[in-house]
């Protein structure tokens, strides 16, 4: 008993999206997390509400809404397919831009609470030294957000490859190309087939310890260096 050729195929394409969606998301949700830990606009209840709603909607409501904007009639579907890509439901970018959205929330809040936790202190510094917006950004806010920045890609990736009913509303169950390792379980279980289930689940429950085993272990140092500098404001 292992893992069948289907199973191997479920988790390459789980392995590849993760990853594809944990690189977007730290790009996208940077500059959202610093906009949010910094600003004083009364936009930040708006906007720090429309980050986390993948929180508390059901997944099906988020897929739903978002097959609609890719569809033909949507205007993603319409911008996709005015630049001549196609439309992406039941497509591997299909799944990446859904999981961005749905993932978003999970990346986003740990670096805006490492930002928080930073203070003006080191930022305040830096600018007396002549250091630019940017320079502060990346030479002092980055190297002092490190596990902030871990626990996001961590969280963020871990998540993605969890998710199941947003991939079944967007991606569908296509075999080697939109079949994700939580698709192929929910496949096992409809067919009855628990042992088969029984690797692929256990699989995964043991990459989800494990992953957050080391998250929690690696941060438990760095992030009490992080809060005792933070405080020094």
């Amino acid at each position: 008993m292992g893992f069948a050729e289907a199973d191997l195929a479920a988790i390459w394409l789980t392995v590849r999206i993760a990853t594809t969606v944990t690189l977007l998301l730290l790009l996208i949700g940077t500059p959202i997390a610093w906009w949010l830990a910094r600003t004083r606009s009364w936009l930040k209840g708006p906007v720090a509400a429309i980050v986390a709603l993948p929180l508390v909607l059901p997944p099906t409501v988020l897929g739903f809404y978002l097959l609609l904007a890719m569809g033909p009639d949507g205007p993603l579907g319409a911008l996709t397919q005015a630049l001549g890509l196609g439309l992406l439901p039941f497509t591997f970018w299909g799944l990446v831009v859904a999981s961005v959205f749905y993932s978003l929330p999970f990346v986003v809040q740990p670096l805006q609470n490492s930002m928080e936790t930073l203070g003006d202190k080191p930022l305040e510094v830096a600018a007396t030294l002549g250091a630019g917006p940017w320079d502060r950004f990346f030479t002092v806010v980055v190297p002092l957000i490190k596990p902030g920045f871990l626990t996001a890609a961590v969280l963020g990736f871990a998540h993605t490859v969890g998710e199941f009913g947003i991939v079944l509303m967007i991606g569908g169950n296509i075999p080697g190309e939109t079949r994700m390792v939580s698709v192929q379980i929910y496949d096992y279980v409809e067919a009855l087939e628990y042992a088969d289930a029984h690797w692929l689940a256990g699989a995964m429950v043991l990459f989800s310890f494990l992953v957050l085993l080391a998250l929690y272990g690696f941060n438990r140092g760095r992030s009490a260096s992080v809060r005792l500098f933070g405080g020094r404001k």
